[in-house]
């Protein structure tokens, strides 16, 4: 079933460790969303071209394109660029957030992962893209 047929909203996330990719999967499934998942930075970019989701949850130390980059490329393209972007990483250090909001990612969010703050986060963007 597809986001369209079933309502739910659709997110994509692009994570390399698969324990963290299965672990928020299962927890995002849990509250009603539909999740696609890409283990690296090039999958991610065609997944978000072929699969339109409405939230795209990005690691920022990915292989083949690291997040800065596929957010970059994401957001100049025509069918891609309103899809919000929340950074997830463990890159915590001061100005880190910055780079990522300068790279084009419309928030920010530390691993580990406090779920509830994370799920107001992605409640914020996709309430502000209806």
């Amino acid at each position: 079933m597809t986001a369209e047929t079933n309502g739910a909203r659709k997110i994509l996330m692009v994570e390399d460790n698969e324990m963290n990719r299965d672990m928020l999967a299962r927890r995002l499934g849990r509250k009603g969303f539909e999740v696609v998942v890409a283990g690296d930075g090039k999958a991610g970019i065609d997944t978000a071209r072929s699969e339109h989701p409405d939230l795209i949850l990005l690691d920022l130390s990915l292989p083949e394109i690291d997040g800065w980059e596929a957010t970059r490329i994401l957001k100049a393209e025509a069918e891609t660029r309103t899809i919000p972007v929340i950074a997830l990483t463990a890159h915590a250090m001061s100005g880190d957030r910055e780079t990522a909001l300068a790279a084009g990612c419309d928030d920010y969010h530390t691993k580990p992962v406090n779920f509830a703050e994370l799920m107001d986060k992605i409640e914020a963007l996709l309430h502000a893209t209806q």
